[in-house]
């Protein structure tokens, strides 16, 4: 069993112009290959576990959401960094009780199953409360906020262990929390 990070995309990974589904509108947030190459030095896999209601919403396909995300795949990989896992919620949150959509923990489950991830020393990284509440709802070690995306909110400073201004923080928090 190997530790995860937990990874929101939009907000987390790349910059959030809301329901981004063109290659043209994805931009990588600084920072966050790198530090998303150090935590695969330090030993984690990489899963990422998004809600893509625009599929249900019809404001983009299910072919437009793969091509991106194989296209943000190879981007990392050419980059050195390989993901190990892409999870995604394509229900609309009004028509559906799924149990995928977070805040509900099953992604990180399904991830879990095919990973063979040891939840309890893992990471849950995002910008919003829900990405937090999914990561707690699981049982991970810690929940992170990112500044990346969304607003900050109360709700979301109480759900979260450690708040940072962005992923490429990460890295080093783990770091400096294991030599203690």
């Amino acid at each position: 069993m190997k530790p995860a990070i937990f990874l929101d995309r939009d907000g987390t990974i790349n910059i959030d112009y809301n329901y981004v589904h063109k290659i043209d509108d994805f931009h990588f947030i600084d920072g966050v290959i790198e530090a998303m190459a150090e935590l695969k030095k330090m030993g984690y896999l990489l899963v990422i576990t998004t809600n893509q209601s625009g599929i249900a919403r019809k404001i983009f396909s299910q072919e437009q959401f793969d091509t991106l995300t194989q296209w943000m795949d190879w981007s990392l990989i050419d980059r050195g960094v390989e993901i190990d896992g892409v999870y995604y919620c394509p229900h609309d949150p009004i028509d559906s009780d799924c149990e995928c959509r977070k805040p509900k923990p099953g992604m990180i489950f399904t991830a879990q199953k095919d990973l063979d991830i040891d939840i309890a020393n893992s990471y849950m990284v995002g910008d919003r409360v829900s990405d937090l509440v999914s990561g707690k709802n699981a049982g991970v070690k810690k929940t992170v906020l990112v500044r990346t995306g969304d607003a900050v909110t109360i709700e979301a400073e109480k759900e979260a262990d450690w708040i940072i201004d962005s992923l490429a923080d990460l890295p080093n928090k783990i770091k400096n929390e294991q030599s203690i």
